[in-house]
């Protein structure tokens, strides 16, 4: 029996998306995720008034915003292998993965092949979502922060050697209203968000830059 051309394609196209499907399963189910826990609260930036010192205030501050700075939700992307991690124990990427040349994953393997503009529920057990935003990478390589201290983080984000440019003016407008940055109190079920709101994170940060920008002992 002769088929017609145009099924033979359909026939194909079908196939090939079963397959993918099957890998993206496959890849949701191989890497257990222990269950999320709840969400840390985030002091807000009024709290800290009654610390004198501006200098001891700016360092309280900033020790404070290190709670979102410092969670899994930040330091998956910012890591100093060049490589992404994930869930709360930071384990290695499933399926491997670089950052590339350009921050978005290696040549013929992008991150946007699994990572959309926003997060996508799925039918696995064990990861319930895949995470996503218009503007998904991993962090400059100068802006890799696990295994570090707080100190040390501090420094490479008030360094515009290391934060790519910006003033302390446009730092507290990227971490307070970059929409990626936000992404971390909206990170798709399966996750815990960072502790507090991102209008929190916004304050604590202008109020630590208002108090001279000081940094946690490294």
């Amino acid at each position: 029996m002769r088929v017609a051309p145009h099924r033979v394609v359909t026939g194909v196209i079908l196939a090939g998306a079963l397959a993918a499907g099957g890998a993206v399963v496959a890849s949701v189910q191989a890497a257990p995720e222990t269950r999320p826990a709840s969400p840390v609260a985030l002091k807000t930036a009024a709290s800290f008034q009654s610390i004198q010192d501006p200098a001891a205030r700016s360092v309280a501050l900033f020790t404070e915003a290190g709670k979102v700075i410092q969670s899994p939700r930040c330091l998956n992307c910012h890591p100093v292998q060049r490589a992404p991690t994930q869930g709360d124990d930071l384990h290695p990427h499933n399926p491997p993965m670089v950052a590339g040349d350009s921050g978005h994953g290696p040549a013929g393997m992008p991150c946007f092949s699994c990572h959309t503009g926003g997060n996508v529920p799925t039918w696995g057990q064990d990861i319930k979502s895949i995470p996503g935003d218009p503007k998904w990478a991993l962090a400059p390589a100068e802006m890799a922060w696990q295994g570090k201290s707080l100190g040390a983080i501090c420094g490479q984000i008030k360094n515009p050697a290391t934060n790519g440019g910006k003033s302390l003016a446009e730092l507290h407008h990227h971490m307070a209203q970059d929409h990626l940055v936000g992404w971390a109190w909206n990170p798709g079920a399966g996750r815990v968000p960072a502790p507090g709101t991102q209008v929190q994170f916004g304050e604590l940060i202008k109020a630590w830059i208002d108090t001279g920008a000081k940094c946690p002992k490294a």
